[in-house]
């Protein structure tokens, strides 16, 4: 069973996990990681990998990248990513921040199948198959433990309906920006808000905040 928040020791690195057809070098990706390096205690180790588009596998590689961020890394995963993030969540008993989180992505998935897709980061072109739909379902946790989450919503999400994440994460800390889409592009805002959940603090005056305007992708 998870800890109490004051027993839990800082987080020991930091993995970002980019949301679906989005990619490492994504805008909240790289915020994230310029927070890692202005923290009051020093640099926290952060990894930001380059997700595959079939589940299983992208979830395989987060995975493997645990390893290299200590024994209490902190999860962050936006959309798609916040699903993959909860699953690690659960299965390593980790805290994690989500984004708008898919919650039900199987479903999801389904209204795509035979859609086409391009990878604006990569240059990767894929199709939707049955298979992203079943490996999703077979992800999904059974239940989510609140206590572990640190939820942001934007309450205008045009992709994604928040209420499901507010009923999905019920119990769980939770912020709502009102107005928020899909992109959260208020992320840097919110910030100290995400490494507070980590046991950490940005340094005073350690970055810059901007909005996240150019953010189009999850």
């Amino acid at each position: 069973m998870l800890t109490t928040a004051a027993a839990i020791p800082a987080a020991t690195g930091v993995l970002y996990l980019h949301g679906f057809n989005s990619g490492s070098g994504s805008p909240k990706a790289r915020l994230v990681a310029s927070g890692c390096d202005a923290l009051d205690a020093g640099p926290l180790p952060c990894a930001t990998p380059q997700l595959p588009h079939r589940p299983n596998q992208a979830l395989a590689l987060a995975e493997s990248q645990l390893a290299t961020l200590g024994s209490q890394p902190l999860l962050v995963g936006s959309s798609m990513g916040g699903f993959l993030a909860s699953c690690l969540a659960e299965r390593h008993d980790l805290r994690a921040v989500v984004i708008n989180p898919a919650v039900r992505p199987a479903g999801l998935v389904e209204g795509w199948l035979g859609e086409a897709f391009v990878n604006e980061y990569t240059g990767e072109r894929f199709t939707i198959e049955g298979a992203h739909r079943d490996e999703l379902a077979e992800l999904t946790p059974a239940r989510l433990d609140p206590r572990r989450y640190l939820v942001l919503l934007g309450t205008a999400d045009e992709t994604l309906d928040p209420r499901d994440a507010a009923a999905a994460y019920r119990g769980a800390a939770m912020i709502l920006q009102p107005g928020g889409d899909h992109g959260f592009s208020a992320l840097g805002e919110f910030l100290p808000a995400l490494f507070a959940h980590g046991g950490h603090r940005l340094a005073p005056g350690g970055m810059a905040r901007p909005r996240l305007d150019d953010d189009f992708h999850p």
